[in-house]
């Protein structure tokens, strides 16, 4: 396998994020069932690639892209002890690189770049019923700590 490159999303690459976008949403669709059945958009990639506030990277293997994540700043609740955290989402790795440590890399350098603006926390969603998602994210440090639920009346 050729060397895998992390580096920051540019316009020249909406087109595969956008596959990338769809491919997480139906990763996710199975686990959700308040997602509408029509197509479905989760990002506005154009603001994350331009926000200051955004880091939106991605993996790429032999000048294909291969993989993508973004981290977003965000304000922490007021009784928390730190004031504000990493948000970690839109992580995707196509099915034919998974198992080779491209979701790592990808973390790292959203957390490098967390680490820069002093940001110590990070938190990410995943679906309680979606394990590989779940043993991904506790093999890059993560632990759960809330589980969210819903009922319908």
């Amino acid at each position: 396998m050729k060397d895998i490159i992390i580096r920051k999303a540019t316009f020249d690459d909406k087109n595969a994020l956008l596959v990338f976008e769809q491919g997480v949403i139906h990763a996710e669709r199975p686990f959700n069932p308040t997602l509408k059945e029509s197509d479905i958009n989760y990002y506005d990639i154009d603001q994350m690639i331009s926000s200051e506030d955004i880091e939106l990277l991605v993996a790429e293997s032999g000048g294909e892209l291969i993989g993508s994540g973004y981290v977003r700043i965000e304000n922490a609740k007021p009784y928390l002890k730190y004031t504000r955290y990493a948000y970690l989402g839109f992580m995707y790795v196509d099915p034919k690189y998974r198992g080779l440590g491209v979701n790592q890399k990808i973390i790292e350098g959203l957390k490098a770049w967390s680490a820069s603006r002093g940001l110590t926390e990070f938190r990410l969603d995943v679906y309680q019923a979606n394990e590989p998602a779940i043993r991904a994210y506790e093999k890059a440090g993560f632990t759960g700590i809330l589980v969210q639920m819903r009922m319908e009346n």
